[in-house]
């Protein structure tokens, strides 16, 4: 018998491996005599963990060099975190599958236990994110939202041993990492709209290895790729750069799409948000579609390239 391989690429962080290993682990079911091979990958994103991202020149800080080693056939799927790829993927490429999405909100790890809302004024929170902090002003325009990087466990420490009241990060990341004890409170997408393809991961592989094709074909989640494919649609059709603070998050109603998503300018000073419905088939007509409406609310002139 022939043994059949199939090399995997990943990141090196501790959530990219365990996320790597939940893709693993179900493709494991449907071809239990496969025989993977993991491959750990330094990305851009990975050398610079404590530099703000939006003065890096170029797109897919933390996908470029994978993409690299499936475009040479080093390996034949890559993992990722969906809100980590570009919605214009390289020639050649393109996603085999998604897994079911897991929680895909923001929460609150406060250091002293308390609510959003029972911070006091002023409180420091910390965030990467352009796209959190200028929804967390929107809703308490006193606090200061100070910058805060590194990889999920780090983000922790500094909370523990800094002046910050509380961080902000994504739900799915600790939940993986089987952290979720750290959280005091979980954002519901009504409050603070998520990042595009936040809590979902994608399987990307070369257009032309129908081995691998097949191979996914299994684990494919279709009401996760339909969701994240209006979200996608929706950031493409708005064609803002790293430096707009942009969301969309979608959900399958049926055989309904319904979507939200918000564009601000940098400083949050102008802030568009807006909803709409569509066919769940139509996923990219549905994302475009809401992007549209937004755009001609005004929201074109805070796009940066």
């Amino acid at each position: 018998m022939i043994e059949r391989r199939l090399k995997v690429g990943s990141r090196g962080s501790k959530l990219a491996i365990v996320q790597t290993h939940l893709v693993l682990k179900q493709l494991q079911k449907f071809f239990p005599n496969l025989v993977f091979e993991l491959k750990i990958i330094k990305t851009t994103g990975d050398k610079f963990q404590n530099e703000d991202f939006s003065k890096i020149e170029g797109k897919g800080l933390f996908t470029k060099e994978i993409e690299e080693h499936l475009l040479r056939g080093e390996i034949d799927i890559a993992v990722h975190s969906l809100k980590d790829l570009p919605t214009e993927l390289p020639d050649g490429l393109t996603i085999g599958a998604f897994i079911q999405r897991e929680n895909p909100e923001d929460v609150l790890v406060a250091k002293s236990n308390k609510f959003f809302i029972e911070l006091p004024t002023g409180a420091k929170i910390g965030t990467s994110s352009l796209r959190r902090k200028v929804q967390l002003l929107q809703i308490r325009p006193d606090l200061n939202i100070v910058p805060l990087r590194g990889n999920v466990t780090t983000r922790l420490q500094k909370l523990f041993n800094s002046d910050l009241d509380a961080i902000i990060v994504a739900r799915a990341g600790l939940e993986r990492l089987g952290l979720q004890y750290a959280i005091t409170e979980i954002f519901s997408p009504e409050v603070i709209i998520p990042a595009v393809g936040q809590g979902a991961i994608a399987i990307e592989i070369r257009k032309d290895n129908e081995f691998a094709k097949e191979v996914l074909e299994g684990i494919n989640d279709v009401e996760t790729e339909y969701a994240v494919r209006a979200e996608r649609a929706f950031l493409r059709e708005l064609g803002g750069g790293c430096h707009n603070p942009i969301a969309a998050y979608a959900i399958i109603l049926d055989y309904e799409i319904f979507i939200e998503g918000m564009i601000a300018s940098a400083d949050g000073q102008q802030f568009f948000r807006g909803s709409t419905f569509g066919l769940a088939i139509e996923p990219e007509k549905v994302g475009q579609k809401l992007a549209r409406e937004i755009l001609s609310l005004g929201a074109k002139s805070v796009l940066t390239v």
